[in-house]
């Protein structure tokens, strides 16, 4: 059998609503809903070669050979691919980002966005994007939401759910619905101490507030999308801001301080700049980067005030951008 290469190319998602807290059991599913818009201006380039003169799969990240957690993750999605073409071929992944990885910054949902939708087209698979999208849910929950573009739900699974239950995402609004502007502020070009994956058992094994964000989470997330869908950006950013909040200090309270000063200080030019009227708010995820959320008309005075904040190491400006999509496939 000829070698089959697919190279497709995704972008991190930022959760609008969070998702933060896994249902028991494998298979990956969420304990609460989230929202999420994502972000053009950064980006995750993944190409897949099956190739059956190799003896294993290579699992090559930003130009260096994975171990561990890291390759045994891209394995089992490349397992789970294999059996649904019953095909037993190895194969050789290659993937490269724009942006720090493993840095709270989304690279795990871009980057097994990017490698579910080009292992599938690379093994002959004619899957339909929410087949895809429950693959790389499997993966990294968030990575479910970077298969499509625009404003995108990932729905809590319900309790008691079983591994072969289907639960992919779904893209609830155009990128255009709001005037949306994110600055993503780096803090760090270094990884976090601790994976999203085990911060989550953590914050509900140990936060004395976990059962307070599992029942909160989903009231904030019905309020957030039923705002994002009349297109009122204030409360849309509202209840963002409110969301990170209310995840970090679950996570807090167990011991899991993700962020830094830079983050803190961030924060207090955002709270500032929303004081002095401007309609500007912060969302932070599993790190210590913020993202900055504001209107396209207000870019220069809020990228005057942030680039003020010591230990501010990059900017990126990224717009509500397009799903993964495939740049080539061969064989």
């Amino acid at each position: 059998m000829t070698a089959g290469v697919a190279v497709a190319v995704a972008h991190p998602n930022v959760a609008l609503s969070k998702y933060w807290g896994k249902r028991d059991g494998p298979g990956n599913y969420p304990a609460v809903p989230s929202l999420s818009v994502t972000l053009s201006g950064l980006s995750t380039r993944t190409s897949v070669r099956f190739d059956n003169s190799l003896p294993e799969d290579v699992v090559i990240l930003n130009g260096e050979p994975t171990v561990g957690r890291v390759r045994e993750r891209v394995t089992s999605l490349l397992d789970r691919v294999r059996a649904a073409a019953g095909d037993s071929r190895r194969a050789e992944v290659v993937s490269q980002n724009d942006f720090p990885t493993a840095s709270g910054l989304a690279s795990s949902a871009s980057g097994f966005a990017a490698l579910a939708l080009a292992a599938v087209r690379a093994i002959g698979l004619d899957w339909a994007e929410s087949r895809v999208s429950d693959l790389a849910r499997r993966s990294s929950g968030s990575a479910a939401r970077s298969v499509f573009g625009g404003y995108v739900v990932l729905d809590a699974a319900p309790v008691g759910v079983t591994e072969d239950c289907v639960l992919p995402a779904v893209s609830v609004a155009p990128a255009d619905i709001l005037p949306l502007t994110v600055l993503v502020c780096m803090t760090t070009e270094l990884p976090k101490a601790t994976g999203s994956t085990a911060g989550m058992v953590e914050t509900l094994r140990r936060s004395p507030y976990a059962s307070a964000w599992l029942e909160e989470a989903p009231r904030i997330h019905a309020r957030l999308r039923a705002a994002l869908l009349a297109g009122d950006f204030a409360t849309v950013g509202e209840l963002a801001e409110a969301s990170s909040l209310a995840m970090h200090a679950s996570a807090i309270a167990a011991g899991l301080v993700y962020w830094n000063g830079a983050t803190l200080d961030l924060l207090g030019v955002v709270r500032r700049l929303r004081e002095s009227g401007l309609e500007v708010f912060a969302s932070v995820d599993a790190g210590p980067h913020v993202k900055v959320l504001l209107r396209e008309t207000d870019q220069d005075v809020v990228r005057a005030a942030i680039d003020s904040v010591s230990g501010l190491k990059r900017v990126v400006r990224a717009r509500p951008g397009p799903g993964a999509a495939l740049e080539s496939v061969e064989g």
